[in-house]
């Protein structure tokens, strides 16, 4: 079987439209989860319009409407929503999923209820979230889980003893798993398997929206990273990680090495001499090395 392609991606204009709204979004007071993630697939995939847009908010709204009124505990929230998204609807990730650009795009995920943890579970954050759960997402390294609870001090005696499913007043689910409930056991070794480390209390922080976007993004630069004939992707996502207000300054060089990877060599060239500029007040040994890599690129114009 051939791997899937990947979507075609927006014209020029509607993409300058999506970042200008991506931008606005990410800078609101509240920022949207969903908003984002969509505008987010709206830039990989030209097929994504303004109805298809509206239609991925109506099933999200559609399917926290069949979600009872209020169940009670963050125990009985996240019974109801296993119940609902990964055993009625079936929503639930299969290894084959991480080779798929479409496991990273929130559309998509809806459409086809599979896909990588951190989608998976900014669905579950959006169902839950409309019908008024306590929920959360926790950004444990290497798989996003689901936490039901109060956030304010959501680390406190979240590790308290393994093999307990309620993690004191919260509970944490795994989206990917078809929201399993997760004991501290259960937390510990998906943090030892993906990363190879203790689980901390920190890992349990609630993940702020911007959070849960930027590491999406970096999931779809790592995806086209692998790729190299996909490098287009990987210049939109790492475009759209430079208008979260907050983002690394590494990432203007992986842009410019983009850049002069797909050609665009006076392009890349200026952005690696801009970085440089940024990087010579703290290493100007680095910064030096940069500059190199300009001289390099705009010889290649010749």
């Amino acid at each position: 079987m051939l791997p899937p392609r990947p979507p075609h991606p927006p014209s020029p204009e509607r993409s300058a439209e999506l970042r200008r709204r991506f931008a606005q979004e990410a800078r609101s007071e509240r920022p949207d989860l969903a908003t984002l993630c969509l505008l987010v697939g709206a830039e990989a995939d030209g097929a994504l319009d303004e109805a298809g847009l509206d239609a991925a908010q109506v099933e999200l709204d559609r399917l926290a409407g069949e979600l009872p009124f209020r169940p009670g505990t963050p125990r009985a929230w996240a019974g109801a929503l296993r119940d609902l998204l990964g055993e009625r609807y079936g929503f639930h990730g299969v290894a084959a999923d991480y080779q798929r650009l479409e496991s990273s795009l929130l559309h998509e995920v809806v459409r086809r209820r599979r896909g990588l943890p951190i989608l998976l579970s900014v669905v579950w954050l959006e169902v839950a979230r409309r019908a008024g759960a306590p929920v959360y997402g926790v950004a444990l390294p290497g798989h996003f889980v689901v936490g039901f609870g109060a956030e304010s001090g959501a680390a406190s005696g979240a590790a308290s003893g393994p093999g307990s499913a309620a993690l004191g007043e919260r509970v944490l689910v795994d989206p990917y798993d078809g929201g399993r409930l997760l004991s501290g056991t259960d937390a510990e070794a998906l943090v030892a398997g993906a990363a190879g480390a203790e689980l901390r209390a920190s890992m349990l922080e609630p993940a702020a929206p911007l959070d849960v976007v930027a590491r999406v993004l970096n999931n779809i630069r790592a995806w086209a990273a692998a790729r190299p004939e996909q490098s287009a992707v990987g210049l939109w996502a790492v475009e759209l990680a430079l208008l979260l207000p907050a983002h690394a300054a590494r990432l203007r060089y992986e842009r410019a090495v983009l850049l002069v990877q797909r050609g665009e060599f006076a392009a890349g060239a200026g952005e690696l001499e801009a970085y440089a500029e940024v990087v010579a007040a703290v290493d100007e040994a680095v910064a030096e090395e940069v500059r190199g890599e300009a001289r390099t690129a705009r010889a290649r114009l010749n």
